[in-house]
């Protein structure tokens, strides 16, 4: 949303007017609009400052673990077959999402076919009406 937007986080009418029918009706409202009015910015700010540190944490948690990064036993033997068995995963992960991918594209066209059938069908029945209060005889099936 752009900055014109009606309801944004400044003393715009709109947000005035917002804020003291919450004071009226319930003064919890107009107290979190006077809040949004005042701190909206920074609110924005901390979100994504927030989402931006979860998602760094989160990756390097996912590199960390998948990349060999843990420490090794010792054990050559052991953390050559770890090694294998985390990238078979890994590879079984990637055959997944393929497949996930493939699902949703053909739930897709199924939804796409079925709306162009049901609107195949309504242009039909609308132009059966049609010629039916003209008087003309619909054109094509005359079984359906």
């Amino acid at each position: 949303m752009n900055q014109s937007a009606l309801l944004r986080p400044d003393w715009t009418p709109a947000t005035v007017v917002l804020m003291v029918l919450g004071f009226m009706v319930f003064w919890p409202l107009g107290l979190a609009m006077l809040a949004y009015i005042m701190f909206g910015d920074k609110f924005q700010t901390f979100k994504r400052e927030a989402n931006r540190k979860a998602d760094d944490a989160f990756a390097w948690c996912r590199s960390s673990r998948y990349q060999g990064s843990t420490s090794a036993t010792g054990n050559v033997a052991f953390d050559d077959w770890r090694k294998a068995e985390l990238d078979r995963l890994d590879e079984e992960r990637r055959r997944l999402d393929e497949m996930r991918a493939e699902f949703d594209a053909y739930g897709r066209e199924l939804r796409r076919a079925k709306d162009q059938e049901e609107f195949d069908r309504f242009m039909r029945d609308r132009q059966q009406v049609k010629s039916a209060d003209q008087g003309i005889a619909p054109m094509g099936n005359s079984g359906n």
